[in-house]
């Protein structure tokens, strides 16, 4: 009889499909994160992204506009907003519309920049938990850790268009921050540095970081607390810069 012992992590011996991962991720993440060891096949989550995002983006064109989008924006930086002010008419008209048709490009592309951020983010993680911790990581499973912890962000999108679409303020909607899941929301009139600093505390941006730390912690086969000192880090470093650029808007 052997005398090793095993511990039954509730997955299945084919693996998880991609759904059992996606509803796992929110209710028993560390057989999501098992399973990436098996496979770091990710292209649910992506999808899911795609549609929440071009969803979104298609609510706030017909209940806010991007006219209105970018007016809103633009208020949240002063200087901007004094030096398009001091343009002449017609000059004042034509940036104002480019720059709206930009923000609505951007706003219905952003899963592409958000894919562009995540294998970047991905890259650096890769190389702090192998290089600094000395990990064994394949860069795929990261890039799958990243976008199965980037999950919670389909609830802002969510809120998003279910504030939109019941009793939403067209004039004072920002893209950036579209619903009440940090402190910097419910101070609309607060200085853009501290404005960007309670922002950085938002539930969902700090639900995926721990995410993020569990799934790391799982495939570098390496502590909580090694994982979260690392991403803790860098989520640190986002807070400062955010709030240095709030500081200088």
């Amino acid at each position: 009889m052997s005398n090793e012992m095993t511990v039954d992590t509730g997955t299945p011996i084919g693996g998880l499909s991609q759904i059992e991962r996606v509803v796992d991720t929110f209710v028993a993440p560390t057989k999501t994160f098992t399973d990436i060891l098996r496979s770091a096949s990710w292209w649910l989550p992506l999808l899911l992204l795609i549609i929440s995002s071009v969803a979104t983006a298609f609510v706030i064109d017909k209940q806010v506009g991007f006219d209105r989008v970018y007016a809103n924006q633009l208020h949240q930086s002063p200087k901007q907003e004094d030096k398009i002010n001091d343009m002449d008419p017609d000059q004042k008209a034509k940036v104002i519309k480019i720059s709206a048709i930009a923000t609505k490009v951007a706003t219905y592309g952003s899963f592409v920049f958000i894919l562009i951020f995540v294998a970047i983010y991905s890259l650096v993680l890769w190389g702090s938990f192998n290089f600094g911790l000395g990990a064994k990581t394949t860069y795929p499973q990261v890039f799958a850790v990243s976008m199965y912890s980037a999950l919670p962000y389909l609830i802002t999108a969510i809120l998003t268009i279910v504030t939109l679409y019941f009793g939403g303020n067209a004039d004072a909607f920002l893209s950036q921050d579209p619903v009440g899941t940090n402190p910097g929301y419910y101070m609309p009139d607060a200085a853009p540095w501290l404005k960007a600093l309670l922002g950085s505390f938002d539930i969902v941006k700090i639900w995926s970081d721990i995410l993020g730390i569990i799934g790391m912690s799982i495939i570098a086969k390496k502590t909580i607390a090694q994982s979260a000192a690392i991403i803790g880090s860098f989520w640190l470093l986002g807070v400062i810069a955010l709030t240095v650029r709030g500081a200088f808007s």
